[in-house]
């Protein structure tokens, strides 16, 4: 069995992830992170365009005790974000697709963290997923960044959406 856990590039900031609330994983392949997630304690609506690796999820959460935290959909991003209420978290670990952005943006709840990681152009030929270096902190500056950092090989960032204002 897989073995549920935080992508390693947000390891270090796992205290910064909410316990409770509800969370989006984009792209979540076989489930690890969504799954981690619901342990942790929030319900996790995980999307990945291949129904294998939705499937693989599906079982994980069965076999970790939290299916009933968890939803699993096969869903191409192509078309856009899933329809769905807003989230105290999105995860989108590994995806990149530039069109998404505003929609991420207006799918976190107020205070909500986005942690983002994107493989990147440096050293390797431009492409459509692959992000150009402080692209990130430029597609997601109306959120406040709470970390960031890049690699040889990726680029990650963790912002939060500005929190609710009293009327």
């Amino acid at each position: 069995m897989l073995t549920p856990a935080l992508p390693a590039v947000f390891a270090d900031f796992e205290s910064v992830f909410p316990r409770t609330g509800k969370a989006l994983e984009l792209a979540c392949g076989s489930g690890a992170a969504a799954v981690w997630l619901a342990m942790r304690g929030l319900d996790v609506h995980g999307v990945d365009v291949s129904d294998v690796a939705i499937e693989q999820a599906r079982l994980i959460a069965r076999q970790s005790g939290v299916a009933m935290r968890c939803r699993f959909d096969s869903v191409d991003l192509d078309l856009g974000l899933p329809p769905g209420d807003a989230v105290d978290l999105l995860l989108c670990h590994r995806f990149r697709d530039r069109r998404l952005d505003g929609a991420v943006i207006g799918r976190l709840a107020p205070g909500g963290l986005l942690a983002i990681c994107a493989l990147r152009e440096v050293g390797s030929a431009p492409g459509r997923f692959r992000v150009r270096p402080g692209e990130l902190r430029t597609a997601f500056a109306a959120l406040e960044v709470v970390a960031a950092g890049a690699s040889d090989k990726q680029e990650w960032l963790l912002a939060r959406a500005s929190p609710a204002t009293a009327t």
